[in-house]
C-alpha cells in the first residue's frame, strides 16, 4: 500500500565544540521561537547528546520546508559559524522530494523516499 502523505522532514545533526555549546543553545531558542510562527510546521525542536545536536522537524509539504529555511536562514548561518553539520537527511514522498532536490543541492543531503506508511491527522 503506497502512501499519499506529503509530510517532509529534514534531519540535521550538528557537532558543536564545547566552547560554543551555550551560544548554540541560545540560537536553538531563537529557532524555536521563530519557527513557532510558521503555518506548515508539524513539529520542531532540538535534542542533545553531549555536543551532538539534532533538530527534529517536520513540515506539511516541501513548500513548508522551504519556507522554514527562508525564515531561519540568518539563524542557520550563525549556527554554522560555531558548529558543523555532520549529517543531513531529507525524508518524504518522491513527489515532494523532487521539489527539494534543486534548492537543497548545495547542502548535499541524503534523500530518503517514503514509499509506504501513513500519518494520522
Amino acid at each position: 500500500m503506497a502512501t499519499n502523505d506529503t509530510c517532509c522532514t529534514i534531519v540535521p545533526y550538528f557537532d558543536v565544540p564545547d566552547e560554543n555549546l551555550a551560544q548554540f543553545k541560545g540560537l536553538c531558542e531563537q529557532f524555536v521561537d521563530r519557527t513557532g510562527q510558521e503555518e506548515k510546521v508539524l513539529y520542531y525542536g532540538f535534542s542533545f547528546d553531549g555536543n551532538s545536536a539534532h533538530c527534529r522537524e517536520g513540515y506539511v509539504d516541501a513548500e513548508g520546508l522551504l519556507a522554514h529555511l527562508d525564515n531561519v536562514g540568518d539563524l542557520l548561518g550563525e549556527a554554522l559559524k560555531i558548529s558543523e553539520i555532520s549529517r543531513l537527511e531529507v525524508h518524504g514522498p518522491e513527489s515532494e522530494l523532487a521539489k527539494l532536490r534543486g534548492p537543497l543541492a548545495d547542502l548535499k543531503p541524503s534523500f530518503y523516499v517514503l514509499e509506504y506508511g501513513f500519518r494520522r491527522q
